[in-house]
């Protein structure tokens, strides 16, 4: 009797490759190796045209109505609808990391979107034929996992908006030689600012300092109202992912930021199979280069996930001041402890690692890291 595999294998397959742009998406579909394409352009986002064009390729190749349709396309800027999309299309689709497709190391070389649209067929049908190393596919976030990552994205984004208004007030305060500190009082003390000569500040000068702070004020206002929506989650909300990030706060030295952005980032719709998954898709592995009698390590990988890689080593300097008992923390101190800045900078990244695994465990089986406390029930 045929497995699933072998059905799935004997049935005629057409493979549909995108080249996406923000106005004109190049479409190209083939039957296997060897066989020339048939591309075709189209405007972005039209599903009507795009359906169109998988019915007249399959009459092309003289492919049945029924015949299965393997799609990809690189990440980017149109994010995950069309996978979903043409998942409910009964076309099935691979989303692909644009940074694990090969290039050629030539100083300089052609490239077009007849290019890349050929390319990226060549490389699907060696995928679907069991060559899965071929690139890194992109592990797509439900509607609902997705939706739940724009809170603490939002978050971070005003934050890093509150810093560059701060910083601009602060520049052309200092481009006149003043110093003020931005706080509530801000407008109050303008009025009272003087030049190095005594005269007041110029009219264009104090009318841009006040829509500055204007700006300030409603970023810190959207802040504000972000941390209470989070908050409020927090306290009440029954959802899975929600206790997830109140099991890592009990934890000391994690907080709601790093808790939050650790589930609904990474822990809590990702499925991991060992700890080796978890470093890689941080961008915590070793790359090591050999090359003969050659051989040293290149640092970190920085493959995966910014956002967790950036906050594992925030937490891992936290988790030395908070948990100094732990075996974690005993272990930094023993190796590398009395190195040099360098040395210990080399160890955070290593114990960064460590306890994102470790942590990873205690999600998923309940198992503490050795040593570690808890904080006081409040």
């Amino acid at each position: 009797m045929e497995t699933a595999q072998e059905k799935i294998a004997g049935r005629p397959t057409l493979y549909l490759a995108f080249e996406l742009g923000q106005k004109q998406w190049k479409l190209g579909f083939s039957i296997g190796l060897g066989q020339r394409p048939r591309e075709r352009g189209m405007a972005a986002g039209d599903r009507e045209v795009l359906r169109k064009e998988i019915q007249l390729a399959k009459q092309r190749f003289d492919l049945p109505e029924d015949a299965r349709v393997l799609s990809c396309y690189e990440a980017g800027r149109d994010g995950f609808w069309l996978h979903h999309y043409l998942h409910t299309q009964g076309i099935e689709n691979v989303v692909v990391d644009s940074a694990s497709i090969a290039v050629s190391r030539r100083a300089k070389q052609v490239k077009t979107d007849h290019l890349d649209v050929g390319k990226l067929l060549t490389m699907l049908i060696r995928y679907a034929s069991g060559e899965k190393k071929v690139w890194s596919v992109v592990h797509v976030p439900d509607i609902a996992a997705e939706d739940k990552r724009h809170l603490h994205r939002e978050l971070a984004t005003l934050k890093k908006d509150r810093t560059r208004y701060v910083n601009r007030i602060k520049g052309l305060l200092a481009g006149q030689g003043l110093r003020l500190a931005v706080q509530s009082d801000f407008l109050t003390q303008l009025a009272h600012v003087r030049l190095w000569d005594g005269a007041a500040l110029p009219a264009g000068l104090r009318a841009r300092l006040a829509r500055e702070y204007a700006g300030l004020q409603f970023v810190e206002q959207q802040i504000q109202e972000l941390e209470r929506e989070r908050q409020e989650l927090l306290q009440h909300s029954e959802d899975p992912n929600v206790e997830q990030v109140r099991q890592l706060m009990r934890l000391r030295g994690i907080g709601i930021n790093s808790a939050w952005l650790y589930v609904m980032e990474f822990f809590g719709w990702r499925q991991f199979r060992n700890r080796r998954e978890v470093g890689a898709l941080a961008g915590l592995t070793a790359t090591p280069h050999q090359s003969g009698d050659l051989s040293h390590e290149q640092g970190i990988s920085k493959a995966g996930v910014a956002w967790v890689r950036w906050m594992a080593i925030e937490i891992a300097w936290d988790w030395l001041q908070y948990q100094p008992e732990s075996e974690l923390s005993r272990w930094y101190q023993q190796r590398f402890g009395a190195g040099s800045k360098r040395v210990r900078k080399i160890g955070i990244v290593a114990l960064a690692r460590k306890l994102l695994i470790a942590l990873w465990r205690y999600l998923e089986t309940g198992e503490v890291p050795v040593g570690a406390q808890f904080k006081a029930v409040s």
